[in-house]
């Protein structure tokens, strides 16, 4: 490792992109890493005996609130420094937060082929046991390691990465937004303003362009009567419930491994519901497939979907990709949304520079996008990486550890869970030139030696072969978003700042009551 640290080193010297104190940070692990620390001495909160440190998130008694686990990443390295150990956890293994972006850049660049996050254990037992009919030898990626999570990564990631992919959806995700615009119009009070609960409207733009993408169909969402109990409704409410109690099921009230409990109980319930709606739709996309084979439809005019049930007779490949896509789709876009209309809403200064990059670009409010005016919008791009650099959606990232590693200077056991907070180490100022100050341009390329950033202080898709399977849809989504509102409407938000807080994403809580109002041209 002390040979790699080097090299590491060597090229940061040679790098005016990179923060000084990243560079002397790496320089001093040369000398720790002759003289690995015990994992016992890692600094981290004493567990009590029987409860652990799981009391630290227990009602009542607790010190720690869930919604506020982007604080406690920040309280834990203010205490404990770049590398803090939870031990004493119910249910579960310790995990260790590492806080230093050089140790967090060696650890994604040698790991192997087949890298272990952390998985969610609910999710596991789900797929693994409760429905272990459906799921088989291939149970997606989402809570899936080593060999299965290998072969059916190596499937599905071709049809869904080829940049030829994203440009084929330009079109419908732009209907999809052209109509949830029309929507936020309707919506508006007498003041112009959007309701309390228009994060529920985030909600469905979100799940009609998955819906669109992943089971190949609109689903409908964006229905002005849409009904409670309609299928849209229960897939929204279903994510909601399923990802947000994630941390619920494994933090603070982890009994269900031991004990069946109601929680558990509507958990595996919502899945279910998954499952059916995912095995719905695809198998129509397969009647519509095996019609376009028979009138000879070129094989350019393939959706995704199509194009995974042409490369496998089975279709249980495009059943379980549709359930991950959609499982962790729904709130992950849907919050990084809520993020970054709040801050497009409350920085007047920034929202303006993007209007004039896109009146430049789409010389009317009515202007088709197409790839290469996207490609024209870097400031849009880079408000959005801003965004998500400040306040990361996903606070963190992580592995599961598979052998023994010198971390910080500690000898770390196989088997502990790694975290690494971005949502901290973005925001750190050794690693992130003025990180307080919200700066789009520090991702433009003619800025960059101005305002250093450590490449592997924000991740918000992760790294590597583990990254992000729907990223560059993600981003899409997004930009498509911006591009077409922010062109044609101003946004506006005139009541009391809102807290960020952590449901199962980190975003701003509270009713997004934006001003929207239309531009002169």
């Amino acid at each position: 490792m002390r040979g790699s640290v080097r090299l590491l080193a060597k090229r940061y010297n040679s790098s005016s992109s990179v923060c000084p104190a990243a560079v002397e940070a790496t320089t001093a692990q040369v000398k720790v890493d002759s003289e690995p620390r015990p994992y016992a001495e890692v600094p981290g909160p004493k567990p009590i005996p029987v409860l652990g440190n799981t009391w630290r998130l227990l009602p009542l008694i607790g010190q720690y609130q869930i919604s506020d686990l982007a604080k406690v990443s920040k309280i834990l390295y203010n205490e404990y420094g770049k590398i803090v150990k939870l031990s004493g956890l119910v249910g579960r293994p310790d995990l260790l937060f590492v806080y230093d972006a050089a140790e967090i850049e060696m650890m994604y660049r040698t790991e192997t082929d087949a890298p272990h996050r952390p998985s969610m254990p609910c999710l596991v037992k789900y797929k693994s046991e409760v429905r272990k009919d459906f799921f088989g030898r291939l149970p997606g990626v989402v809570g899936v390691h080593g060999e299965p999570w290998r072969e059916f990564r190596t499937k599905v990631q071709r049809p869904i990465l080829r940049p030829a992919a994203v440009v084929q959806y330009i079109q419908p995700i732009e209907e999809v937004t052209n109509q949830f615009l029309d929507r936020m119009l309707q919506i508006r009070d007498d003041r112009d303003e959007l309701p309390n609960d228009f994060d529920n409207d985030i909600h469905k733009w979100a799940l009609e362009c998955i819906g669109r993408i992943a089971l190949d169909v609109r689903l409908g969402c964006l229905d002005p009567n849409l009904a409670d109990d309609s299928e849209p409704m229960k897939i929204i409410n279903g994510a909601k419930f399923a990802l947000r109690n994630i941390a619920l099921l494994e933090l603070k009230f982890p009994f269900w491994r031991y004990v069946p409990t109601p929680l558990w109980g509507r958990y595996v319930k919502n899945m279910d519901y998954f499952i059916e709606i995912c095995m719905k739709h695809i198998d129509t996309a397969q009647d519509r497939l095996q019609k376009k084979l028979d009138a000879g439809t070129p094989e350019s005019e393939f959706s995704v979907v199509e194009r995974i049930l042409l490369s496998d007779p089975d279709p249980k490949l495009a059943y379980v990709l549709a359930l991950d896509l959609i499982l962790v789709g729904i709130d992950t876009i849907s919050m990084a949304v809520c993020s970054v209309l709040y801050q497009l809403a409350t920085r007047t200064e920034e929202q303006e520079k993007m209007y004039k990059e896109l009146k430049k670009v789409l010389p009317t409010k009515d202007t088709p996008l197409t790839n290469n005016l996207l490609e024209n919008m870097p400031y849009t791009r880079s408000f959005i990486k801003e965004v998500l650099r400040m306040y990361s959606t996903v606070i963190g990232n992580g592995r599961t550890l598979l052998e023994d590693k010198v971390i910080c200077g500690y000898n770390i056991p196989k088997g502990v869970q790694l975290v690494f907070p971005t949502i901290v180490t973005g925001n750190m100022p050794e690693y992130v030139r003025d990180p307080d100050h919200f700066y789009p341009e520090r991702w433009l390329k003619e800025h960059k030696a101005d305002y250093y950033r450590h490449p592997f202080a924000s991740l918000p898709y992760g790294f590597g072969v583990r990254m992000c399977l729907g990223r560059r849809f993600a981003d899409l989504e997004m930009q498509i978003l911006l591009a077409k509102l922010v062109r044609s409407y101003k946004l506006e938000y005139h009541h009391e700042p809102l807290e960020y807080k952590v449901t199962f994403m980190y975003a701003p809580e509270g009713p997004l009551k934006f001003k929207m109002t239309p531009r002169d041209d």
